[in-house]
């Protein structure tokens, strides 16, 4: 079910002309960027995306994807060649705004996947997830959702941000589930919000706020436990369980 955020929960104070206005934020700072910093889980590592160590392993990957559906939703691929990926990849992901990082997992340990933090802003503490390439070796893997509890642990633990988004097109059901899934609520439809390959995009936004961390943070660490797994890595219990 789709929950959205009532914000009549951030209670609001009075100025001085009997006007309601936000809560003040005590001894706020701005927070640092996410760095370069290797995140180290125990399914996989999420470390900055580097073509000439990441380049081979990922396109191994993504050519799993056969019928490019894993692109539909994103303004890039799918890439017929390794050229043309090579060359995505070395004009989009050597930025620091999206800060693209490599998902590696399994035995021996590859690239299989990509994510990144994008359009952060520091100094209010805000910052957002995106441009997700789940390859078919990632999908719907322990490693999968580790990563994101990797990137999320980076932005309120180590970093101490106030906001993580997650945006998607409002009709990519897949990423709208995996949303909720991992504990985003769900804020709202903004309509013609962009365009991409030539089609128009209305955007579904997410987000969880740092109040809501300590609880997600608990529910994550009691999934990710061995005890959830069976021997063959079997969940035992849903993530939306442990919330």
């Amino acid at each position: 079910m789709e929950r959205s955020h009532d914000s009549r929960s951030d209670a609001a104070e009075l100025d001085e002309l009997g006007q309601p206005i936000g809560r003040a934020v005590d001894g706020w700072s701005t927070r640092e960027l996410p760095g370069d910093e290797v995140l180290e889980g125990r399914h996989c590592r999420v470390e900055p995306l580097d073509p000439a160590r990441h380049l081979e392993d990922l396109w191994a990957a993504v050519s799993l994807d056969t019928t490019g559906g894993m692109f539909t939703y994103l303004p890039y691929g799918p890439f017929g060649t390794l050229a043309s990926y090579r060359s995505w990849m070395e004009s989009t992901c050597l930025g620091a705004d999206p800060l693209f990082r490599a998902i590696v997992a399994g035995a021996p340990a590859r690239a299989v996947g990509v994510a990144s933090f994008l359009r952060p802003h520091p100094e209010v503490g805000v910052i957002e997830v995106g441009h997700l390439q789940y390859s078919p070796v990632l999908q719907r893997t322990t490693a999968a959702t580790e990563a994101m509890y990797l990137m999320m642990r980076r932005v309120f633990t180590e970093l101490g941000y106030r906001r993580y988004e997650w945006k998607c097109d409002s009709l990519n059901a897949p990423s709208r589930r995996a949303a909720d899934r991992l504990g985003f609520r769900f804020e709202g439809i903004f309509r013609q919000a962009t365009m991409y390959k030539g089609r128009n995009r209305d955007t579904a936004w997410y987000a969880i706020v740092d109040s809501e961390w300590p609880a997600l943070d608990r529910a994550f660490r009691a999934w990710l436990d061995e005890t959830n797994f069976t021997a063959d890595g079997t969940q035992r219990r849903a993530l939306e369980s442990f919330r």
